[in-house]
């Protein structure tokens, strides 16, 4: 986990090459943003959406919301060149697609220390290839070491189904939760995939509810009309707030000092549900919950 908790319930691509949409960001909910130069750009438009980064981050909102940049693939014609760009922008993170190994994050990170980039700017890592998920653990365990930078993993469900050939999500779950398992033993931020049909909200909320069920985090997003369901499917219900405050309350009694299991309210309590309920209360705050 970083020092300070950002949520990351709703995260929105916008098309580095979309002024529209770029415009709009400092209205939008979201709590994070990707400005992207990979899916979402023409090839005929990817040098000039490059270009567009520092104009983009110059101007950032006044509404501080986490800002990430998706370059492409640094095996691609403008990766590299992205990498180095993205860079100079000093944005809270970098995502990474296709990555398949430990070293593809390594690499990048290498390049980020050779050009002076802050600690603060972090890697996210695609996991959207057959390769990526029997690679999981190992990128996973990146995590645990801040020097990677590596602190969240983006479902690329699109590209699995593209690569596997599986048509429905419900085949796709043993894979999903293969990637909740390995974040969270890297300690890892963990993003559901995007939803397609952007009009079908209440499949979008269901598909929202499922995720939050399985452990995500929060969701990629592809359309603004997307954020609201993601803001209230991730963030915790006032009922489990009330029960983590009673937690940490609880513990933080004279009598139970030192204590690492207690009861309350008919239940054992133990130091790891402190841990957890001090997790939830600090997304809480977040967030305004």
């Amino acid at each position: 986990m970083t020092e300070t908790y950002r949520p990351r319930r709703s995260v929105l691509y916008v098309p580095a090459s979309n002024d529209k949409a770029l415009a709009k960001i400092s209205s939008l909910a979201c709590d994070a943003v990707i400005i992207d130069l990979e899916d979402a750009v023409a090839p005929a438009e990817k040098v000039s959406a490059r270009e567009k980064l520092a104009g983009i981050f110059a101007n950032r909102p006044g509404r501080r919301c986490e800002m990430a940049v998706r370059i492409n693939p640094l095996s691609s014609e403008w990766g590299a060149d992205d990498l180095l760009a993205a860079a100079r922008c000093v944005p809270d993170a970098i995502l990474l697609p296709k990555v398949d190994t430990p070293r593809d994050v390594l690499e990048s990170g290498d390049v980020l220390d050779d050009n002076f980039s802050p600690d603060e700017v972090k890697l996210w890592a695609m996991i959207e290839t057959p390769k990526a998920l029997l690679n999981i653990g190992p990128i996973a365990e990146l995590g645990r070491d801040p020097a990677s930078r590596l602190v969240c993993f983006v479902a690329g469900t699109n590209d699995l189904v593209k690569e596997t050939g599986i048509l429905d999500r419900r085949y796709l779950t043993p894979w999903l939760m293969q990637m909740v398992l390995a974040a969270r033993a890297g300690g890892l931020d963990l993003l559901d995939g995007v939803f397609n049909d952007f009009r079908d909200l209440d499949a979008f909320a269901r598909e929202c509810g499922e995720a939050a069920a399985m452990g995500f985090d929060g969701k990629s997003l592809i359309h603004p009309a997307q954020i609201d369901a993601a803001n209230r499917a991730f963030a915790p219900s006032a009922g489990a707030v009330a029960e983590a405050r009673s937690v940490k309350e609880a513990f933080a009694l004279a009598e139970n000092a030192g204590r690492q299991v207690i009861a309350l309210n008919g239940k054992m309590v133990e130091r790891l549900h402190l841990a957890q309920a001090e997790k939830l209360l600090a997304k809480a705050a977040a967030i305004g919950a």
